[in-house]
Order: structure tokens, then sequence, then C-alpha cells
């Protein structure tokens, strides 16, 4: 079976494992009937801007050509950093976009990825969010009404606990279980006069403290987690061949190494499927 497009981020569903799909062209791939079987990947040397479609001789923001990189407000620096915002001094590059995305409900949450990390995400991405961090176990500890505010919790949380994932070692195995909730309480003590702080700058309607929530379970279908991590770059090698043993976050994990799909959203790839 052969099947040719330009390749968009995994889609995953929370299941036990989770279901991925690979978007590719018009066909989505069930990708975890395919664990087991091998997979032949061929890079045809094109890019199309995941946003506008046009060819680009190279990618940006994992998967923009240079102009869309440029103006949208999706691939603007304070969508890393949204404590960064911009909006209220006028300058949001697409405001529309932003009273969209950004001016609706937001989690900061705790996840354990390689370890205990803190993060933000919309409440309409929950929980495709951790999904694709290759989160083992997840909980919503704030509940926040525009995404500024979420990063300004952010950064004070972040004073005390890891707020990136060290993608090799969260694709080397399951991490032990985290108790989240106890975490989750802990740092609400050590941040309380900070978060207090912000309220009385933002509001007591602000953000909302989530006692209670559960923590949420994830599990992958890996067979077989690698040794050692070797990453498959597109960009210096056209080809990709091996057996698939599984898959977690964003990442294809081959007897060859492993592949970051989103890392090459808009690459026109040929896949085959079996020998």
């Amino acid at each position: 079976m052969i099947v040719e497009g330009n390749l968009r981020k995994l889609q995953v569903t929370l299941a036990t494992p989770a279901q991925y799909a690979l978007p590719l062209g018009a066909e989505q791939v069930p990708m975890n009937a395919l664990i087991g079987q091998r997979l032949h990947l061929h890079y045809t040397g094109e890019i199309h801007c995941v946003h506008c479609g046009r060819k680009t001789s190279k990618s940006f923001n994992q998967g923009y050509c240079y102009p869309c990189m440029q103006t949208l407000a999706e691939c603007d620096s304070c969508l890393i950093k949204p404590e960064q915002c911009h909006y209220h001094q006028g300058t949001c590059r697409e405001p529309a976009w932003g009273e969209e995305h950004c001016f609706q409900d937001h989690f900061v949450y705790l996840a354990n990825t390689s370890g205990l990390k803190v993060g933000i995400t919309r409440q309409t991405n929950v929980p495709t969010r951790w999904l694709d961090q290759g989160a083992t176990q997840a909980l919503p500890i704030y509940k926040v009404r525009d995404r500024l505010t979420a990063g300004l919790v952010e950064v004070i949380l972040k004073q005390h606990v890891a707020d990136k994932t060290a993608w090799q070692r969260m694709l080397k195995g399951i991490p032990e279980d985290i108790d989240l909730a106890h975490e989750r309480d802990r740092l609400h003590q050590e941040c309380q006069q900070e978060i207090d702080d912000l309220l009385a700058n933002h509001g007591d309607d602000a953000v909302t403290f989530l006692a209670n929530d559960q923590i949420i379970p994830i599990r992958y279908p890996v067979t077989t987690y690698p040794d050692k991590v070797k990453a498959l770059n597109l960009d210096k090698t056209a080809e990709v061949d091996g057996t698939l043993l599984g898959i977690k976050g964003q990442y294809l994990i081959l007897d060859s190494g492993v592949l970051n799909i989103r890392k090459f959203s808009g690459y026109k790839i040929r896949m085959q499927i079996g020998d």
C-alpha cells in the first residue's frame, strides 16, 4: 500500500491506548494498526505551507512559509511566551484571531512527560495538548479566563517546576507515576502570595484554583521503547525505513530511529506500508 501527500501533525484521540491517525494529503491513515509493520517514507523534496499552501523551499514554525511566519498571529512569539501578549497595545498581528483563540478559558496544568512539568492550553485543546507532549499523566490546576493571564500564572509556577519536556527521555519509556494532586497543592501553597498579587491586578475571577480535578492517565501504543534515541531528519535523509514499534506524542518510534511528524508538517511524503 502506498499513500502520498503533505504531512500534517498526527491526529490523536484519548483511549487506552491513545489512537493515532496520520494525515497524509487527503488520507487519514490509521496508525495503531500499523505497529509491527515496516514503513518506508520518501520525502519528495516539496514543502507546502500548512496555512496558505504555497510551495516553499524551507519550513518555519513547523510547517509555515516565511511570509506566513512573519504575519500570522498564530506564529507570533507570544504564542510561545503568552505572558508577552501585546493585544492590549494594539499591535496584535490579527486582532480577530486573538479574540477568538486567546480570549477564552485556558488551563494551567501539571503533566508527567519526562518528569513533572507545568504548561498552559486552551480549554478546547484538552486532552490533545497532553497527548501531543507525550504526557502519561495530566492534571488541570487552574482555570484562567485568557491566555495572557494563564501565561503570567505559568511564569509564577515555573520558578518551582520545569516548563519543558526532555523529549529524548520521554521517548525512552514510561516514567514513574507522580502524585500530581500533591504537587498541585504544594505549588498552590508555595505560590499563594504571588497568585493573590496577580488577582489584585487582574480581578478575583481571573484565576480559579481547581482543588478537586482528577488526574488523567494516558497510555500510548508502544511495543518497544528505544534504549538510545536517534532522531530521523528528512532534511538530511530523504528516505526513512523501519519497523514501526510505537507512537508517543508526535513521534513515530521505528527500529531505525524516531521521527517527529509535527516538525515536518507540510513536507510531501510518499509512504509505503509493508515490504
